[in-house]
C-alpha cells in the first residue's frame, strides 16, 4: 500500500525508463571570447578553464568542441580599441566580424551565434551610446546602431544574432534591418529577460566590460519583478524573436518556468559566470562533488523548462555524457 510511489525506483533500468528529463549535448551553446592578435590564450584568473583567445586559437579551440559533439558556440568580442559608440562592433573588419569569417571558412559546420552588444565595445562599459543628459543609454539611438551590427554580423556569416542589450524595440529594430539587408532568413534569440544581476561579476574580467561609472539597472530587470520579468520576453515575441532566453538561471528557475508557460517559443537559459565560478571555487575547496552538482544543476535548467543551455560547463559536461 505504502510502495506505490517507492516501487518505481527500484529496479534501475525502471528509473531509466521513467526518467522524464534529460540532458544532451545538443542542448548546450559555448561562449568563446575573441581579442586580436596571434598565439592568445589567456585563462581568467575568476573563471578557471575559460580564455581570451585570439581568433587563430579559437578555430583550433572549435576543433576540440566538435570531438566532444559541440556544435554551437557564441561569440564575445574584445577589441584593442574602444570609443564612446562601440565602432569596432559595427566594423565589417572587426574583431567578431573577422572571427566568424574566420571559424566559418575552416568549421562550416560549426553553428555561430553572435552577442549583439556594445558594452564590450565601448569606454564607458555600457550596453548603447549614453544620453549626455540623463546619464544612461539612450534607447533610440542605440537601436538604429544595434541593426547595424546584425547585418555586419550577418554579412561576415553568423548563423543566429542574440542581442543582450535589453533595450526596448531592439527586436523589431534588428529583424528590419536583417529583413531590409536580404537576411529574412537568419534567426533571433533574445536575451528577452535579462536581469541587473550581480553574478555576472566574472564575466567583466573574460570580457573587459565592466561600466567605468553607474550600473545597469535603468535598462536591466529587477530581480524582484516576476510579472515584469514575464512580460519583457512576451514583448520580445511580439517583435519577432525567434527564441527567447532568460539569464541568469540559477536564482531564476521560477521565471524560466514562467515564461515557459506563456510562450510557445523555444526558451534559452545563460548558466552565467557566477554561477560557473561558484561551483569552481567550492570544487578547488573540496567540499563539493563538481561533476554531480555540475550535471544536476544542467539538469535543474533543463527541467524548468529550458531547450538550450548557454554554459561554461558544456566541454565538462560533454565528456560526462558521452562516458
Amino acid at each position: 500500500m505504502f510502495a506505490r510511489l517507492r516501487r518505481k525506483r527500484i529496479n534501475p533500468v525502471l528509473r531509466d525508463l521513467l526518467e522524464e528529463t534529460h540532458l544532451s549535448v545538443n542542448d548546450f551553446i559555448y561562449p568563446l571570447f575573441a581579442k586580436p592578435g596571434v598565439g592568445i590564450k589567456t585563462e581568467v584568473s575568476s573563471m578557471p578553464g575559460v580564455f581570451q583567445m585570439s581568433i587563430d586559437e579559437i578555430v583550433k579551440e572549435c576543433d576540440e568542441l566538435k570531438k566532444l559533439g559541440i556544435y554551437s558556440i557564441i561569440l564575445f568580442g574584445i577589441p584593442d580599441v574602444k570609443d564612446s559608440v562601440g565602432s569596432d562592433a559595427m566594423c565589417e573588419h572587426g574583431i567578431i566580424s573577422e572571427t566568424i569569417k574566420a571559424v566559418k571558412l575552416t568549421h562550416p559546420d560549426m553553428f555561430v551565434v553572435t552577442d549583439l552588444c556594445f558594452c564590450e565595445y565601448t569606454d564607458h562599459g555600457h550596453c548603447g551610446v549614453i544620453d549626455p543628459v540623463a546619464q544612461t543609454v539612450d534607447n533610440d539611438i542605440t537601436l538604429d546602431n544595434l541593426a547595424k551590427q546584425a547585418v555586419i554580423h550577418a554579412k561576415a556569416g553568423a548563423d543566429m544574432i542574440a542581442p543582450s542589450g535589453m533595450m526596448d524595440g531592439m527586436i523589431m529594430a534588428i529583424r528590419d534591418g536583417l529583413d531590409g539587408a536580404g537576411f529574412v532568413n537568419l534567426p533571433i534569440m533574445s536575451y528577452s529577460t535579462k536581469f541587473a544581476s550581480a553574478y555576472y561579476g566574472p564575466f567583466r574580467d573574460v570580457a573587459e566590460s565592466t561600466p567605468s561609472f553607474g550600473d545597469r539597472r535603468s535598462y536591466q530587470m529587477n530581480p524582484a519583478n516576476r510579472r515584469e520579468a514575464i512580460l519583457e520576453s512576451i514583448e520580445d515575441e511580439k517583435e519577432g524573436a525567434d527564441i527567447l532566453m532568460v539569464k541568469p538561471a540559477l536564482a531564476y528557475l521560477d521565471i524560466i518556468r514562467d515564461v515557459k508557460n506563456s510562450t510557445s517559443l523555444p526558451l534559452a537559459v545563460y548558466n552565467v559566470s557566477g554561477e560557473y565560478a561558484m561551483l569552481k571555487v567550492a570544487a578547488a575547496a573540496g567540499i563539493i562533488d563538481y561533476d554531480k552538482i555540475m550535471m544536476e544543476t544542467l539538469l535543474g535548467f533543463k527541467r524548468a523548462g529550458a531547450d538550450i543551455i548557454i554554459t561554461y560547463h558544456a566541454k565538462e559536461a560533454a565528456e560526462i555524457l558521452r562516458a
